[in-house]
């Protein structure tokens, strides 16, 4: 019988180059779709950056996460309304994925040429 990786092999018709690629891109999806909207301020943000690295990091292929979000315009020591949602423009991410030897750097940053949170390969090894 054949194991469950051989048969989830079995079902893509490329490379492990560009799976190692889409494998990243998936990857990238969550970070920004499911936690954009989140509360958070400076008494909880390094929490909120460390459960959006396990979230990601017990997905297939992750050796290595690192997120960041920016604190700019929270308020130190402010009351119980001084927080924000988590933007898009706030996160900085890294995600690299290690499949069959192939590494894919994924990375999310908010580009202000473009006005946006691009998220892009940033190398293939």
């Amino acid at each position: 019988m054949a194991s469950r990786e051989d048969l989830a092999n079995s079902r893509f018709d490329c490379s492990v180059r560009e799976r190692a690629c889409f494998e990243a891109g998936i990857k990238m999806g969550p970070i920004y779709h499911q936690f954009v909207g989140t509360p958070f301020s400076l008494a909880n943000v390094s929490q909120l950056e460390k459960a959006i690295e396990g979230a990601i990091r017990v997905q297939p292929y992750v050796s290595d996460v690192k997120i960041r979000i920016s604190t700019d315009g929270l308020v130190k020591d402010g009351d119980t309304y001084s927080y924000k949602s988590l933007a898009g423009e706030m996160i900085d991410a890294v995600v690299t994925i290690d499949l069959d030897g192939t590494k894919v750097t994924a990375e999310m940053r908010y580009d202000p040429e473009l006005g946006y949170p691009l998220m892009f390969i940033s190398k293939i090894e």
